[in-house]
């Protein structure tokens, strides 16, 4: 997907990784494009071959402040992304989640360059009512989960005292080409790998928590809307506004892979939330986004790519 972004020198941190190097995929024909990684998840063969690249840390300041020079745009997903790595290194967590995103727009502030920075919809725990919208009730129960909380309210603070234009866009489960495993968003990787291995698929619990899965171009087009609005300074929920069970998930690849794996449940994950879903009206309202990619054509377009095994 080509971004209405042209001319325009843009800085992508986490630019290697699955949702970054899509961004950056369809930024760089257009722009002069800038990719801040430290290549501890992503990798360069995401990464068209005339982009910038810098490896370092967004914590390094010496790196960020070479990186940031002159940019006019940062997207922002250098981070930590795993809630049960930041279980066992909830100190790590807060210092490259909230700490780096924090040092990003303090010198996105010295280049006034529109920040776009992810959240999470682990930002509002278990949720009182489904769908949920922006305004519900946050209880994040990880320190991933914590770590995005304060990165929201950060980046949405910058806006209002600094005047620099910033959006947070609070994804819901993310999938797509080039992810990894782990968590919920990528439990369609490992259910892919599981049903082209024969199997079998493993379903945490009962498999009846829902959740919302949203395909990555879905999320570029919300990165590329959240660069041009005029509504900035606030958080988007980016979803799909539908849900689908975990059983009903693996039984779904299972069909579109053609597989006869079979389908087997273990034990539920300790702290699983039953369900999720994204009330998407406010982005759709104020960012002009609309979740074009149905799962089934989402799944089915990848279920033969080596890139989500």
């Amino acid at each position: 997907m080509q971004s209405t972004l042209t001319d325009r020198t843009v800085l992508v941190t986490g630019g290697a990784g699955f949702i970054g190097s899509h961004i950056v995929e369809s930024l760089a024909t257009n722009n002069q494009v800038r990719v801040l990684d430290d290549f501890s998840n992503g990798s360069r063969m995401n990464l068209p071959t005339d982009v910038e690249v810098i490896e370092g840390d967004v914590r390094d300041d010496g790196t960020l402040s070479r990186a940031m020079q002159d940019v006019e745009f940062v997207f922002h997903h250098a981070a930590m992304v795993s809630v049960e790595e930041s279980v066992t290194k909830p100190r790590a967590c807060q210092e490259i989640n909230t700490a780096g995103t924090l040092s990003v727009l303090d010198h996105a502030r010295m280049e006034d360059a529109r920040v776009i920075v992810p959240s999470s919809a682990a930002i509002y725990g278990t949720p009182d009512e489904i769908p949920i919208t922006e305004t519900a009730r946050k209880r994040p129960t990880s320190p991933y989960g914590i770590s995005k909380l304060a990165t929201d309210h950060h980046v949405q603070r910058f806006d209002e005292l600094y005047d620099l234009p910033t959006v947070v866009l609070r994804y819901f489960n993310v999938y797509g080409p080039r992810q990894g495993h782990g968590d919920y968003s990528g439990v369609i990787s490992i259910f892919l790998e599981q049903a082209h291995d024969g199997g079998p698929i493993t379903v945490e619990g009962d498999g009846t928590q829902t959740r919302d899965f949203v395909h990555v171009d879905d999320v570029v087009r919300a990165n590329l809307l959240a660069a041009t609005t005029e509504h900035t300074g606030d958080a988007y929920n980016i979803g799909t506004g539908e849900t689908i069970s975990i059983r009903e998930l693996a039984e779904l690849i299972r069909d579109v892979t053609g597989s006869t794996a079979e389908i087997v449940h273990r034990d539920r994950r300790a702290g699983d939330i039953p369900e999720s879903c994204a009330d998407v009206s406010k982005a759709r309202r104020r960012l002009g986004y609309e979740p074009s990619v149905a799962l089934r054509e989402g799944l089915t377009s990848i279920a033969d790519s080596t890139a989500v095994l």
